[in-house]
């Protein structure tokens, strides 16, 4: 606010959080049956976008099959005691910015 006395102006500020971009790609992962297959990646920033594993096409979630973990700029995805119904493309979305493996 400007106030020369008589007369007041107002401005405001608005700010818009940067896009986070991928920084460390996912690698694909060979294991075996009844094991644990874990996926990281690495932003360019600490974001509060939404960032979302998926299965496919499938989203996953944290639950006792899946754990998704954020580490400041590192994200993870474990699935654990993986099958065969496990194989596939797991992918990691933020923003306008993809990887998979």
């Amino acid at each position: 606010t400007c106030d020369t006395g008589d007369q007041q102006t107002t401005a405001a500020v608005h700010l818009k959080e940067p896009a986070a971009t991928i920084v460390e790609k996912l690698k694909d992962v060979a294991t075996y049956e009844g094991e644990d297959a874990v996926f990281e990646c690495r932003l360019s920033r600490e974001t509060a976008q939404d960032a979302q594993w998926f299965l496919g096409d499938v989203p996953l979630q944290s639950n006792e099959m899946n754990e998704i973990r954020v580490q400041g700029t590192r994200h993870s995805l474990i699935l654990r005691k993986v099958t065969l119904e496990d194989c596939g493309s797991i992918s990691f979305k933020v923003g306008q910015h993809s990887s998979a493996a």
